[in-house]
């Protein structure tokens, strides 16, 4: 690979939120090319347009103003480095605005551009025949909703940087791409060159969590605990023949390995053979990840078929209301004591919302931390944090709940040390709707110094991609010195969320493992050991997929995550624990693969 055939794009934002330290840490590199900051999520969209409702001047992620664009603008010129950012929310125009009087103010030539027209809530009144695309729900009432927006794809932000962009604002686009938009205006790929757009998008995948691709979040976590504090920010070089290498600046914390970067490149995927993005079907059943050198991990393998007609669009909506209170407990049998507090507490509860007249809670829920309630056990222990919670469409309810929970402090079991902090206060339930919006009925624009222009939707006709999952690897060959070991000492594990349902890629740390895990690691392993989380217990559905170029698998759990999001009333409301809990199955090995395959064996039982 030649320079002029390379480009190189740093990862420097996962969510609205993050830390500020990515881009003078990209900046002082020196390595960058592009930067693109992914900010969105459903819930965040829902809080944003919240905030628009408010004040016409916001609904944006004012962070990437004030903290990203503002300290580092000289040194943005100064290295002539591109910006791509999502930081739009559901205000880009408002956002691009206060960029460009950042600029006017610091005396600087640079062009900022914004992509509207994902946001399609003035239609809501349009889409209500729409089902819910997993659950076949039908559309909320107009009333409820507070945002819609359809997910763009890349060709906008390449259209953008072809007209002169430095800073490309987007609102609503897949987290990928920001990264395939730079690809394609520097490389001059095609809407028809799918294997290229797949090895993009993937690209950007691995990029857009930030550090989670660098040792964040990573199986062995070990490695990287002395460093974390100041862990590098992942860049992607990409070649114009789509093959890609994952590396971090020098002298910086973390790794860039295999295992960190096959985990990211799990997270929070389906189907690997059909991941479905607006400007490609990616294919990622065939990548193939390896070890360069230190702190560089080579990527290649990507393949992708014709992108669909439609946008995949989320709604947020508003679906009443909850409240989530803390409690601690002491001393001998302090989960029992929980539970009989929140029991009490719920009782004297619902007795009131009766003579209030009010209906009865939607659903509640009573997770006492410390008795391994995540793995559905019931562990006697001497310290238990109680998280009570509830729903309801009315906050009265809610208020009265907590009044209760709180006068039975004199009258609990022995051992509470009262609750954390002020009191809470309920907040508004907000629920995701996905669904799909033709092409084009979606005008997309890219405003440019004064100018807006209407951006040709490319794509093609294809319909969604039949399920095509590739067959596992063989049965082991039988042994008669097998022994079990946890799984985490075998794989590789990484979890997150799609809506309401979970993924978990599991890695293995040889290819020559994976054989064992495929064969005891199957469906309903998998529903077991989550069935205190699966919706209808052990009925719930499980898919498993296999990627044989890393020797992973991919499980997909349905509906297992109480709502997800801000709508559910979990702890863990995206999954992030899910890998863990499952990284501790038992699984039976021949031992001589155990001294010949593994390593860190102690770190990780």
């Amino acid at each position: 690979m030649t320079s002029e055939s390379l480009i190189r794009i740093g990862g420097g934002s996962g969510f609205w939120g993050e830390s500020d330290m990515a881009v003078p840490q990209l900046l002082s590199s020196g390595q960058v090319d592009y930067i693109a900051f992914d900010y969105l999520a459903e819930i965040t969209m829902s809080i944003l347009a919240r905030a628009r409702a408010k004040s016409a001047d916001a609904g944006y992620a004012t962070d990437f103003v004030t903290d990203v664009i503002a300290p580092n603008l000289e040194q943005i010129a100064e290295q002539q480095v591109k910006l791509l950012s999502n930081a739009g929310g559901v205000n880009p125009l408002e956002c691009a605005a206060k960029i460009e009087a950042l600029i006017q103010e610091a005396g600087l030539n640079l062009k900022v551009a914004t992509i509207t027209g994902d946001d399609l809530v003035s239609k809501a009144t349009t889409f209500s025949s729409k089902k819910e695309m997993f659950s076949g729900a039908d559309f909320p009432a107009v009333d409820d909703i507070a945002s819609i927006n359809a997910y763009l794809g890349g060709f906008p932000i390449a259209e953008a940087l072809d007209k002169g962009a430095d800073i490309v604002i987007t609102g609503r686009c897949v987290d990928s791409a920001l990264t395939l938009g730079a690809c394609i205006h520097a490389f001059g790929w095609r809407a028809s060159d799918w294997d290229l757009l797949a090895a993009g998008s993937l690209a950007g995948h691995l990029i857009e969590c930030g550090p989670q691709a660098t040792g964040g979040n990573h199986t062995d976590w070990h490695e990287v605990a002395d460093n974390l504090h100041n862990i590098g920010y992942p860049i992607a070089e990409i070649s114009s023949n789509g093959e890609l290498c994952i590396t971090k600046p020098q002298n910086t914390g973390g790794q860039v390995t295999r295992g960190t970067v096959s985990e990211q490149m799990l997270y929070e995927i389906g189907d690997p053979g059909a991941y479905l993005l607006p400007d490609v079907t990616c294919d990622f059943s065939a990548v193939t990840i390896e070890q360069e050198g230190k702190d560089r991990v080579s990527v290649k393998g990507a393949r992708g078929k014709p992108a669909t007609t439609t946008y995949k669009t989320s709604a947020t909506y508003t679906d009443g209301f909850k409240i989530i209170t803390l409690w601690y407990f002491v001393g001998k049998d302090s989960e029992a004591k929980a539970r009989v507090f929140a029991e009490a507490a719920l009782r004297r509860t619902r007795a009131k919302l009766q003579v209030l007249g009010l209906n009865d809670f939607g659903e509640v829920a009573i997770e006492p931390f410390g008795s391994e309630v995540h793995f559905g056990g019931n562990e006697a222990v001497r310290e238990t944090a109680l998280r009570l919670s509830a729903k309801h469409r009315n906050p009265k309810a809610l208020s009265v709940l907590l009044k209760e929970a709180t006068g039975l402090a004199l009258a609990t079991p022995p051992g509470m040390a009262l609750h954390t902090g002020g009191r809470p206060s309920p907040s508004p339930v907000v629920r995701l709707f996905s669904f799909l919006v033709d092409k084009n009925d979606v005008d997309i624009r890219v405003h440019l110094d004064g100018q807006v222009t209407e951006h040709r939707i490319y794509g093609s006709n294809a319909e969604l991609p039949p399920e095509n999952s590739l067959p596992g690897p063989e049965a082991p060959e039988p042994s008669d010195n097998m022994t079990k070991v946890p799984l985490r000492q075998l794989a590789f594990g990484r979890s997150g969320d799609k809506g309401n349902n979970a993924n978990i890629g599991v890695i293995a740390r040889n290819p020559a493992l994976l054989p064992y895990i495929w064969a005891q690691l199957d469906e309903q392993a998998v529903a077991n050991a989550f069935s205190h989380f699966l919706k209808g217990g052990r009925g719930g559905k499980v898919e498993r997929f296999y990627l044989s170029g890393t020797a992973s698998i991919n499980f997909l759990l349905h509906e297992v995550l109480g709502g997800g999001g801000v709508a559910s009333l979990r702890s863990d409301t995206q999954g992030k624990s899910y890998a863990e809990i499952l990284l501790d199955t038992p699984i039976e090995i021949p031992q001589q693969l155990i001294q010949k395959n593994l390593r860190h064996a102690e770190n990780l039982k």
